[in-house]
């Protein structure tokens, strides 16, 4: 398995000042779907923070997002091992494949794979 990125994800009422105090350090938005806004660094795309109002369709918002080249391997691993999977294994809308698993100290992460 590879990682291919990690991020913070970070629960937000305040997007556009949350991008703006954010753009005070260089970063810019990438995408933005209303409820959730990805910004990066220009010089170092994969250094990334999401901002979400809620999750479109999870339970709750995840605390941090791994993306991974093999998200089914990866599932298959956290279940084996007995991991708590929040929300399940699914092909999302806005193309990526994902599940939460909530980590040892509570925390939940958001695993994906882009389509």
């Amino acid at each position: 398995m590879s990682i291919r990125r990690v991020m913070p994800d970070i629960r937000s009422d305040a997007m556009e000042e949350s991008r703006d105090f954010y753009g005070l350090l260089g970063f810019e938005e990438v995408m933005n779907l209303g409820w959730v806004m990805t910004l990066a660094s220009p010089s170092n795309p994969t250094a990334q923070v999401t901002f979400m109002s809620q999750d479109k369709s999870a339970p709750t918002v995840p605390d941090m997002s791994v993306e991974v080249d093999d998200v089914d391997a990866v599932h298959a691993a956290m279940r084996e091992s007995g991991a708590e999977i929040v929300h399940p294994l699914q092909d999302e809308e806005w193309g990526v494949r994902r599940f939460f698993v909530r980590d040892p100290n509570g925390k939940v992460v958001n695993v994906l794979s882009h389509q």
